[in-house]
């Protein structure tokens, strides 16, 4: 049942650009899309490892810029006599080294920061953020700085002049987007289920009992950081050569709170909580605009809903409604008579 499910809602998904007509919504989804796959990133740090980073848009932000300077080209004067310049190279290979750019940034986080824990880990990423988006800003002759980088061609895969499929519409947009969220959730997904996922988990719990029946605190942590960094850094491609154009308020930090709001809210630590989370509050600003709600008040609708789902369901909307059907499950069937329990614990 559960696998029919899964199909179902991924048949529903894949079938949403050949009924919907309206661009305006399909753009919501593909934004929306986006920054499901930002949080899910974050779930893997913050609800599988315990490790809170509020810097996470730093990562996102640095695959973007990697990713366009990659595809436009650039040339940049590091020393008086000394210019590095490199020519425009193919989107799908700009997306695949802003990925891995933005794992490598985790690896290297993760080496310095994984050595202090709680509020000074946060202040580590904080930090690391600002610093990322001051050079955004000031590095004027690399990234523009306040004047962007603008005209970022799209995705364009196949053979020229053959066969060629050009991720320009949104329809194509809202696929690539899809599929790119798909392959990070079956990622995800294997990771926490494996061996590396158990050790995560158990240094959430309790860290020092894991460390004293063996498990390396810095190796699984530098891993789950490595593969978050590099997941929002796909996402920070995407939003790249969707949009085509990036300047530093791409490293905001009311990106980062939101993505903590979709994993807190959906249910951190579990699979299919940023989702959910990521779809409400995604869709909830265009709802509260669409139903003429008056900007000054957008905001306050979605902080006070946000408070009531944090103490009505603290520990998130999945979670709560996995245990509402299991307890209605439970309270729908029939009752094992005392000796047919007998007989089976004899057994």
């Amino acid at each position: 049942m559960k696998r029919g499910l899964t199909l179902a809602w991924l048949l529903f998904l894949a079938s949403v650009p050949l009924w919907l007509d309206n661009l305006y919504i399909l753009h919501v989804l593909i934004m929306t899309g986006i920054f499901v796959i930002a949080a899910m990133s974050l779930n893997l740090l913050l609800g599988y490892t315990g490790q809170l980073s509020l810097g996470h848009v730093a990562f996102f932000g640095i695959g973007a810029y990697v990713s366009s300077l990659t595809t436009l080209g650039f040339s940049v004067h590091l020393l008086p006599d000394w210019q590095v310049s490199a020519d425009p190279k193919p989107v799908w290979f700009g997306m695949l080294l802003g990925t891995v750019v933005a794992g490598l940034f985790g690896w290297a986080i993760g080496r310095l920061a994984f050595k202090v824990r709680g509020a000074y880990f946060v202040i580590v990423t904080i930090s690391f953020a600002e610093v990322i988006r001051l050079v955004a800003l000031n590095w004027v002759e690399l990234t523009q700085g306040p004047m962007a980088l603008n005209n970022i061609p799209y995705l364009r895969l196949g053979i020229p002049e053959v066969f060629e499929v050009a991720f320009l519409r949104k329809p194509a947009n809202y696929y690539l987007v899809l599929a790119v969220g798909i392959l990070c959730y079956i990622i995800i997904r294997r990771l926490v289920k494996s061996r590396a996922g158990r050790a995560m988990i158990a240094l959430r719990e309790n860290e020092p009992l894991a460390s004293s029946v063996g498990v390396d605190v810095t190796r699984y942590l530098v891993l789950a950081t490595v593969v978050s960094a590099a997941m929002a850094g796909a996402a920070g491609t995407l939003y790249a050569h969707y949009v085509r154009i990036v300047d530093p308020d791409v490293f905001l930090f009311i990106y980062t709170v939101t993505m903590v709001i979709m994993v807190i809210s959906g249910g951190k630590g579990t699979l299919a909580g940023p989702v959910v989370g990521g779809i409400i509050f995604g869709l909830l600003p265009e709802v509260l605009r669409s139903a003429r709600v008056p900007p000054e008040m957008q905001w306050v609708v979605y902080g006070v809903l946000m408070i009531l789902v944090v103490y009505f369901l603290p520990q998130g909307i999945v979670p709560a409604v996995r245990d509402w059907w299991l307890s209605r499950r439970a309270a729908d069937a029939p009752d094992v008579p005392a000796e047919a329990t007998t007989k089976a614990a004899s057994r």
